[in-house]
């Protein structure tokens, strides 16, 4: 077996990259972690249930999900089970890279795993919300994916659209939760330690 090191590269009998394995665990985390704060999201907006996102994201989840139900039941509307699910991803995440980095944590990777889980919360909203918009353009009638996503979106926006008025039939309630979410993300970068780095 040949073991080669240095700043950037490990490479084993198969002279894979180091760099490489992290971006393959980082993407399967990431996108687990978004299937189940979707997941949770869905729940919380009493989303369609037939529809076939919502069929794809249950379906994905549920190995993960229902038998850790039987242990956790949800409370007041919120899955419970599925939400710290969503927490210890995020937590065994940062775990992870750090263990392959040659660090540990400690008890810091809790208050990581937490900031993790309300950033990408943050971040699948704002693709959403792109994904929406662009959506809105060149989808004609109805589109069961646009509807979803329309779902997924209103309890953000609703309060928008109270506040600030279309013009000349315009939607400005996307640009202003965009400036908003820019503006939130900048003043968490400077308060809370880490915002900034994960």
């Amino acid at each position: 077996m040949l073991t080669v090191r240095n700043e950037k590269y490990v490479l084993f009998g198969d002279c894979i990259p180091m760099e490489a394995i992290i971006y393959l665990l980082r993407f399967a985390f990431d996108a687990l972690l978004m299937i189940l704060i979707i997941r949770v999201w869905l729940q919380w907006v009493k989303a369609d249930f037939y529809n076939p996102l919502s069929q794809f994201i249950v379906k994905v989840s549920n190995p993960l999900v229902v038998p850790l139900r039987r242990i956790i039941p949800g409370f007041g509307g919120l899955d419970l089970a599925t939400l710290l699910l969503a927490y210890a991803i995020a937590t065994l995440k940062f775990v992870t890279l750090a263990a392959l980095a040659g660090e540990s944590l400690g008890l810091l990777a809790f208050y990581i795993g937490l900031l993790v889980l309300i950033k990408q919360a943050g971040f699948l909203l704002f693709v959403i919300m792109i994904v929406m918009a662009l959506m809105s353009w060149v989808v004609q009638g109805y589109n069961a994916t646009l509807m979803i996503l329309h779902q997924l979106t209103e309890p953000f926006l609703r309060p928008i659209r109270a506040i600030v008025p279309n013009i000349g039939g315009l939607d400005l309630s996307l640009l202003v939760a965009f400036l908003a979410m820019n503006v939130i993300n900048i003043l968490l970068s400077g308060s809370l330690p880490y915002w900034a780095s994960i």
